[in-house]
């Protein structure tokens, strides 16, 4: 998506259930606008965190005018996994996005197009990319507009997402922590901002990182305080980067017991 509406808007990790809300991208161009809806990944859920993201996919997919399902071209046919039922029973229009084709040849390419037009009959498209690359991201949005519906437009033409920039630059602190710590730690931190205030030079922001356990405050923040440096540091360069001004970042950690379990919790971090 980050690609396709030419923004950073979802943070990227390279561990499973990085995403976990809904999150528009809106592309408006000459006599179309495309409402892009990122979703956490399919999962069979196990507490109420991947029940509210599970529900964060159903209603994108009862929205939804068409799907774009991508999948990771790289893994071998065993390694898919089984077709999600909520995608099976989908009204939706569909495209199979195949990403990752620069790790293969031409063979194997062509061989993940017919297993997956075996799995997907009724698939519009099935388009090989290379978000990395940028390679035919271009022809998957010309597909996506073609098969639009008529509509008058949801968002005017400047928007670009429903998020605030609190939220955006909340995930951002938390793709460093997915980025900076192995096992259960990213799973069992939440960041919120708590203050959030723009000037002319100068953007200052304090969050506070939630995990469950004193056990992980005292991994997340390191020997004397080294661990949470680090993470401020690199956070506090990317959102420099992405806002266009210096930050002055402050984290705290504090920890609320089993929030990924109490849905009165998850309702107030945002996961109604």
């Amino acid at each position: 998506m980050n690609e396709l509406v030419g923004e950073r808007l979802s943070i990227i990790t390279p561990k499973a259930q990085t995403t976990r809300h809904r999150i528009l991208g809106i592309k408006t161009g000459d006599g179309y606008q495309i409402v892009y809806s990122d979703t956490p990944g399919m999962m069979e859920p196990h507490y109420a965190l991947h029940e509210a993201m599970v529900r964060f996919i159903k209603a994108s997919l009862e929205d939804a005018d068409l799907v774009v399902w991508v999948v990771d071209a790289s893994l071998s046919t065993e390694e898919q996994g089984a077709i999600p039922e909520l995608l099976q029973q989908s009204a939706a229009q569909l495209i199979i996005v195949l990403n990752k084709i620069d790790l293969l040849p031409q063979s194997a390419i062509a061989e993940a197009g017919q297993y997956w037009r075996s799995k997907f009959p009724q698939a519009k498209s099935i388009i090989g990319l290379s978000a990395l690359n940028k390679f035919n991201v271009s022809t998957l949005e010309q597909e996506i507009i073609a098969l639009l519906p008529e509509h008058p437009a949801y968002y005017e033409a400047d928007e670009l997402t429903d998020k605030t920039e609190r939220f955006l630059a909340a995930e951002l602190i938390r793709e460093q922590i997915f980025y900076r710590y192995k096992q259960e730690i990213p799973y069992s931190c939440q960041v919120e901002v708590v203050s959030f205030k723009p000037s002319h030079r100068l953007l200052s922001i304090s969050a506070v990182i939630y995990v469950e356990r004193e056990s992980q405050k005292g991994i997340l923040i390191g020997e004397g305080g080294k661990a949470l440096k680090q993470v401020a540091t690199s956070a506090r360069k990317v959102l420099e980067n992405y806002f266009g001004k210096k930050v002055f970042l402050e984290t705290t950690v504090k920890v609320e017991e089993n929030w990924r379990t109490d849905p009165r919790k998850l309702d107030r971090m945002g996961f109604q």
